[in-house]
């Protein structure tokens, strides 16, 4: 690999820290909202639905306009956006007449840095003169969830020795690392997807090739999948599972992200030893299992190891169905991604969203929110199946 691309493929492992950052840090501020703003865990439902929204809007409009202004303008806006938000977020509520609408137009702004971000660091990273694609995938989106744990440890620690009233210190300080980064990238050598005087697959093309569709869906789920534990982990913990808000953070969000992390890693590091196919399996039937230890087993200490599980089993099901969608879709380019970007966005909002609903449907009850969602690490298994019964898509071994 040139060297030169190090500082590259640097930023966007910090570019995905800072996804994480974007994804996780407000989560943890849900019980905080509801008693300093007296937002209902209905409207608190709303934030985690127009973060995902915005991201999934952004995802569908941006492969219009990423190939037309180049990739390095719109990364750098897009941590400049997440640096916006995050700022806002200690402002805006103050301003409102309504907290939530200020907390509403915050989540909006670094949402929309987020999903920038997310279409972004994978055709980056892709396009980097790296060995392995697939490894060098997987270990770029494990940085996702080391950014997660970061998040949350440090989030934890501030709150615990600091105070939770001081949140707005700490948001002050997560819209650092975007302006850091986006001044990294603002330095580094970026390539483009395709060859110079190549064009990508149309969105119409894309959608004539069935596989596509299936790629689509197992995004799809394994967003919903990631996400519907992720969001409501630290909630979960301290409601369902009766613990403090400390103990919940770390031993919720946290040993999901670890876990997560240390899955993504592995494949990362072990790839070529691997049937990405099969990995990708088990890790469903992993999911369904853990979905059921965190909503059938009443013990606290089981129901967080479920949490634990889920991370494990969800880690390789975002960078797996990418790095099989580069392999099966040779000229997806820009577009292919923006659009699975999108599909996954559409998971991680209707995943969280659909616990939240059936959750305030049953008194907050969170664990017959999070087994309604088990529905997606199933279709995610039979997803996988489907895909593995094309004849042009395989499953490789790197």
């Amino acid at each position: 690999m040139d060297n030169k691309y190090k500082i590259t493929i640097n930023a966007c492992f910090i570019g995905h820290i800072v996804q994480a950052i974007v994804n996780n840090f407000v989560p943890l501020l849900f019980l905080t909202f509801h008693n300093q703003y007296g937002i209902s865990m209905a409207d608190i439902t709303l934030l985690i639905t127009i973060n995902f929204g915005v991201q999934l809007f952004v995802d569908l409009v941006s492969a219009g306009f990423i190939d037309k202004i180049g990739y390095k303008v719109s990364v750098v806006l897009a941590h400049i956006f997440v640096a916006t938000g995050l700022i806002l977020l200690t402002i805006l509520p103050e301003l409102c007449s309504n907290a939530f609408w200020g907390l509403f137009i915050a989540v909006m702004i670094y949402a929309v840095g987020g999903g920038l971000t997310e279409v972004l660091l994978s055709p980056i990273m892709e396009a980097c003169p790296t060995e392995n694609k697939e490894r060098a995938m997987s270990m770029l989106h494990s940085f996702y969830c080391w950014g997660h744990v970061m998040v949350v440890l440090f989030s934890t620690i501030f709150f615990k020795t600091a105070g939770i009233n001081n949140w707005k210190i700490m948001a002050f300080i997560w819209a650092v690392v975007p302006i850091v980064n986006a001044f990294i990238f603002l330095n580094a050598p970026i390539r483009h997807l395709l060859d110079e005087g190549e064009t990508g697959l149309t969105m119409k093309e894309l959608f004539q090739q069935k596989v596509f569709w299936l790629l689509m869906l197992m995004m799809m789920c394994a967003g919903a999948s990631e996400q519907t534990v992720s969001q409501w982990a630290s909630t979960f913990a301290e409601l369902g599972l009766h613990v403090s808000k400390t103990i919940g953070d770390l031993a919720g969000p946290m040993m999901f992200a670890i876990l997560m992390g240390i899955s993504r890693a592995v494949y990362g590091k072990y790839g070529d030893k691997m049937n990405l196919d099969k990995f990708m399996k088990y890790s469903a039937v992993l999911c369904v299992a853990s979905y059921l230890i965190i909503s059938l087993i009443p013990n606290p200490v089981i129901g967080l190891f479920g949490c634990g599980i889920c991370g494990l089993s969800v880690g390789i099901m975002w960078p797996g169905t990418f790095s099989k969608a580069a392999v099966s879709i040779k000229s997806g380019g820009t577009v292919m991604f923006a659009l699975l970007a999108l599909a996954g966005d559409v998971g991680c909002s209707t995943g969280p969203t659909l616990a939240g609903m059936v959750s305030s449907g049953f008194e907050n009850d969170l664990k017959l929110g999070i087994l309604a969602a088990i529905v997606f690490p199933i279709l995610m298994f039979i997803a996988i199946k489907a895909v593995n019964n094309k004849k042009n898509i395989r499953g490789k071994k790197c």
